[in-house]
């Protein structure tokens, strides 16, 4: 990793393991996490240690309609790329919550309110992922986040298709000339539809 000089970070997130410190350098970011459990001295050394390089961060924005699973399908990325041990369901049966509804107020109904962020570290690149809200009374928090990505995924609900918000969230991608992949999500319920799904994507989408 290429050395940099430490100053006030342009922006600092809370994530499950520490805080995440990102400084900006020739139009770019670079990463730096620190653990909740630093001493000062290991979190200067740290600091030294875990600079990524520019070229090897990605930033991967996951929005959706309400209720379309966008948090449920960041806590199975989250499970498999190795960065939590045990799946938690967004209003699971004991209590706990999704890694990514930090609020008591999200986990109590069961939806977003305010963008999310974390990582995982994939193929020697670090993944940023930022979880957004569907609601549409949330939309300026999907705003915020659109303008640091480097790609997205719009996910659609196998039974409800392309939604009112789905559209629009489409749209802010569009403008900020972001690329997209859809991602058809909740296929093992009733009434789900991946070929009905596709053709509102053609037709509703464009």
């Amino acid at each position: 990793a290429r050395a940099c000089v430490v100053n006030k970070p342009n922006f600092e997130r809370s994530t499950g393991t520490g805080i995440k410190l990102l400084y900006k350098r020739n139009n770019n970011y670079v990463g730096i996490l620190i653990t909740r459990n630093s001493s000062s001295a290991h979190a200067k050394k740290q600091l030294q240690l875990s600079i990524v390089p520019n070229h090897l961060i990605r930033n991967v924005g996951i929005s959706a309609h309400i209720d379309h699973g966008k948090t449920t399908l960041t806590e199975r990325v989250l499970f498999y790329a190795g960065r939590i041990s045990e799946i938690h369901e967004v209003r699971g049966k004991d209590g706990v919550g999704a890694t990514m509804d930090s609020m008591d107020l999200e986990r109590q109904r069961g939806i977003t309110i305010r963008s999310a962020a974390t990582y995982v570290d994939w193929m020697n690149h670090q993944i940023n992922i930022i979880d957004t809200p569907g609601h549409v009374d949330f939309t300026i928090e999907v705003e915020r986040a659109l303008r640091v990505l480097d790609g997205a995924v719009l996910v659609l609900c196998g039974v409800g298709g392309v939604q009112s918000q789905t559209i629009t969230v489409h749209r802010q991608l569009q403008r900020y000339n972001i690329p997209r992949l859809a991602f058809i999500n909740k296929l093992d319920r009733m009434w789900a539809d991946a070929e009905r799904v596709v053709a509102q994507l053609r037709s509703k989408l464009r």
